[in-house]
C-alpha cells in the first residue's frame, strides 16, 4: 500500500476543541463525535468525510488520489 499520513487533528466547528485522531486507511469517516461538546460532526457540502472538512490532513483515500469511498 502507498504511504499516507494516518493522523489528523480535527477541530470542532462548534466549540473549537481539537483532537488528534487516526484516520481509517481504506474508507472515509462520515460522522465524528466531538469529545468535548459531544456534537456529531458531518462533512461540509462537497467533502467526502469529517477529516476533509475539519482535519489538518485530508483522509487517506483523498491523499492517495483514489477519491472517496463509502465509510
Amino acid at each position: 500500500m502507498a504511504e499516507f499520513i494516518e493522523y489528523s487533528v480535527i477541530t470542532c466547528p462548534h466549540c473549537g476543541h481539537q483532537a488528534r485522531e487516526r484516520m481509517p486507511a481504506d474508507a472515509c469517516q462520515f460522522f465524528y463525535d466531538c469529545t468535548n461538546c459531544e456534537e456529531v460532526l458531518r462533512p461540509n457540502a462537497g467533502d467526502c468525510c469529517v477529516f476533509c472538512s475539519f482535519g489538518t490532513v485530508k483522509c487517506p483515500p483523498i491523499q492517495l488520489g483514489e477519491g472517496c469511498s463509502d465509510g
